[in-house]
């Protein structure tokens, strides 16, 4: 039985899956990271790299942690490479059906005593846990954005969740010196659960004419002391992970005070959906964000 994480398999190299292998591997854990994309490892090994460098800048690391950490991090595009971790996080996309079907690729390679854990920021633990081979052995395992940055991971059990998987989990995760805010199993848990409605009714005011762009970011950074505007946030989040939590609080809770805006709905259409793809509320093509509306 795992009685103490030593090995993190990490599921997605994009920006929580590497920030999730940084922490980890600057923490002392061996880490492997897999993604089925080559290009996606690449490119999160960069992202790692670079954002080491600049903790180093800060004086929060030294070189030697950099070096060390690095020497840590195994990458695969080959899902067999996490048969032998302790604990493996699952950080693709949040689309329940693409999580379920990295489940049921990853489950039968995984020891039967490994843990698996998902980093879904709204999607209900009990029913993804269902779609493996180890209820008990899941849980929720929500970093916030950026990993390396934030400070709070929210730990979330299902309704099979073990005593045991929780307390290994709370003890890998406190080993990344994060804190911890445990959550009921209820749509979004609880930083989305209060921070989308508020990005939403943000999106409605924009829809509404209430005000432009760059006077709701202003009035919310000055007038309610938030570092940086909703709309600046959602675009920093993505418009289509800010589109699915609202249609999981929507249907999960079937109060139409979720109802996600259809201005919302119309950027993620378009296409437009924040900083990934240089469009959102703003245009990040040039060299200084310029509001789209």
């Amino acid at each position: 039985m795992v009685v103490e994480v030593k090995k993190v398999g990490v599921i997605g190299a994009g920006q929580m899956g590497n920030g999730i292998a940084h922490v980890s591997a600057l923490s002392g854990f061996d880490v492997v990271l897999h993604d089925i994309d080559q290009e996606r490892i690449d490119s999160g090994l960069a992202s790692i790299n670079g954002n080491m460098a600049r903790q180093i800048s800060k004086g929060t690391i030294t070189e030697e942690d950099r070096d060390l950490a690095l020497t840590r991090i195994k990458t695969s595009n080959d899902v067999a490479a996490l048969s032998d971790a302790d604990l493996v996080v699952e950080a693709v996309s949040e689309n329940e059906q693409v999580k379920r079907k990295v489940f049921q690729s990853v489950c039968p390679i995984l020891r039967p005593d490994a843990i698996l854990g998902t980093n879904t920021s709204s999607i209900s633990i009990t029913r993804l846990a269902s779609a493996t081979d180890r209820p008990e052995k899941f849980i929720g395992i929500h970093f916030m954005n950026p990993v390396p940055v934030m400070e709070l991971v929210e730990l979330v059990r299902g309704i099979a969740t073990s005593d045991e998987t929780f307390e290994i989990s709370k003890a890998y995760t406190l080993g990344l010196n994060k804190t911890i805010a445990v959550s009921e199993d209820f749509p979004a848990f609880m930083v989305n659960r209060i921070l989308l409605p508020m990005i939403n009714e943000a999106i409605y005011t924009l829809y509404e004419g209430v005000g432009s762009v760059e006077a709701i970011d202003t009035a919310m950074r000055l007038g309610a002391n938030h570092p940086m505007g909703p709309l600046q946030l959602a675009d920093f989040i993505g418009l289509d992970t800010c589109l699915s939590i609202m249609q999981v609080l929507y249907e999960g809770l079937a109060d139409s005070k979720y109802r996600p805006c259809p201005l919302l709905v119309k950027y993620v259409e378009a296409g437009w959906l924040g900083r990934k793809t240089q469009r959102g509320f703003y245009d990040y093509r040039g060299e200084v964000p310029v509001p789209t509306r």
